[in-house]
């Protein structure tokens, strides 16, 4: 593995692990953007399954790069036309990089991974944001924005602007939405056992309650044959966030964290995808954040019998310090009570979408259409809180919106909101 001198010791407060010096990389792992899975020179994989055999291995210690697709192996395009949205077929999604075996790591250890730097590929420093069809994955406010819409971003070094939402000029926060170990036989069984047991008590809701396995367009690495019709039958899909970690979304994971996943197989078999540019708290759209194509360096390390001496049995993250520096927000807060007027009792859930409808309803008075304002909640660094979870009925969920990624002043004042073009969302076209 060829190497760029830079650096850098891995070190965080008095957490003792191998002191290197951090060297850029060239990548372990490829992608060429112009294939499709199945024709990667370095097999991916859009399963979870613990038979899914590592495609390179290093050791404790080591650093190095992985490429990675987007999460729709290339299906949105950079364009004018939402189609592709709306057509996605989602039993494709998410494209991984990996796996890749640690050397030396065995169930029970904790995988130390810290991201040493992430970015875009060359010639393809753009991204795309989508509100997905009620009927085609749907997303966090699907029953009041059913249809199919993209925005698509320039990025521009740390900032990002869209076409599709003027107005608007932000730093990302970059970051993997997907990344984690593989599942051990039975972690695998227990997912599936549990997510069918879901799917069992409203069978024909729309959009679903999970996701089965199904072997419809199941990519499994380096399987073939035999091998891979019954992995493909058994393989767990990537779309929720699990023991392993898996697609967390967690905008905060960028450059300068460190990751702390469990280890289920030998070799722990880490993956990765899924790369945001940026994403506000809870990728409220579903095809949320700003996707991209992109690599990121890793340094990694093992802690033995590490799940059995801190007791932990998801991911553990320590964050970055680095963070867009936006200082100046305005929450809207959201209380346990439906558009209807119905009552819940401390729900969340019910809370954050009230807080992001206000938001939205706020947000039209300037201008920008209602699925507008949808999306930049969703793309841009926006901080959400549960902040109140013990008042009963009513649970209060806050969503900040920072007022300096506009480049005019959203907040109140005697005069009034002025209400400008803003441009519009990409539709479906054909």
């Amino acid at each position: 593995m060829g190497f760029r001198e830079r650096k850098l010791v891995i070190q965080k407060g008095d957490q003792e692990f191998r002191k290197e010096s951090y060297k850029m990389p060239e990548p372990l792992l490829s992608v060429d953007l112009t294939k499709p899975a199945e024709e990667q020179d370095t097999p991916v994989h859009n399963r979870w399954h613990p038979e899914i055999p590592p495609v390179a291995s290093i050791n404790p210690g080591d650093v190095f790069r992985v490429q990675c697709k987007d999460w729709t192996d290339g299906f949105i395009g950079y364009n004018d036309n939402a189609a592709d949205v709306r057509d996605l077929p989602l039993t494709r999604v998410h494209i991984l990089s990996g796996p890749v075996a640690v050397n030396g790591a065995e169930p029970g250890d904790l995988l130390v991974v810290d991201i040493l730097d992430i970015g875009a590929l060359p010639d393809y420093e753009w991204g795309y944001t989508g509100i997905f069809d009620y009927n085609n994955g749907g997303g966090f406010l699907t029953n009041i924005f059913p249809e199919a819409r993209k925005a698509v971003w320039d990025l521009e070094g740390v900032y990002t602007r869209s076409r599709h939402i003027q107005g608007v000029r932000f730093a990302g926060i970059l970051h993997p939405g997907q990344i984690g170990t593989a599942p051990g036989e039975s972690l695998l069984r227990k997912w599936n056992q549990r997510e069918s047991d879901l799917i069992d008590t409203d069978p024909e809701r729309v959009p679903p309650l999970a996701n089965p396995p199904t072997p419809e367009n199941a990519v499994l690495g380096g399987l073939d044959g035999a091998e891979y019709d019954r992995v493909a039958q058994e393989a767990a899909r990537t779309v929720p966030p699990r023991e392993n970690c898996g697609n967390h979304d967690i905008k905060n994971l960028t450059r300068g964290s460190r990751a702390f996943f469990p280890v289920f197989v030998d070799g722990a078999n880490l993956s990765v995808g899924d790369i945001h540019f940026s994403q506000g708290d809870g990728e409220i759209s579903f095809c949320g954040a700003i996707e991209m194509a992109g690599w990121i360096d890793f340094h990694v390390d093992v802690i033995k019998d590490g799940m059995n001496k801190y007791g932990v049995r998801n991911a553990v993250i320590q964050l970055s310090p680095i963070e867009p520096r936006y200082s100046d927000f305005l929450l809207f807060e959201g209380i346990s009570v439906d558009r209807e007027g119905t009552q819940y009792y401390m729900d969340a859930h019910v809370a954050y979408q009230d807080a992001c409808l206000k938001a939205i309803e706020y947000l039209g008075k300037f201008g920008y259409a209602e699925e507008q304002a949808y999306v930049l909640l969703s793309a841009a660094p926006i901080e959400g809180r549960v902040s109140a979870i013990v008042d009963i009925p009513s649970a209060c969920c806050t969503v900040g919106i920072p007022t300096e990624i506009f480049d005019f002043d959203i907040k109140p004042t005697a005069a009034g909101p002025v209400s400008e073009d803003r441009g519009q969302l990409a539709m479906p076209s054909g």
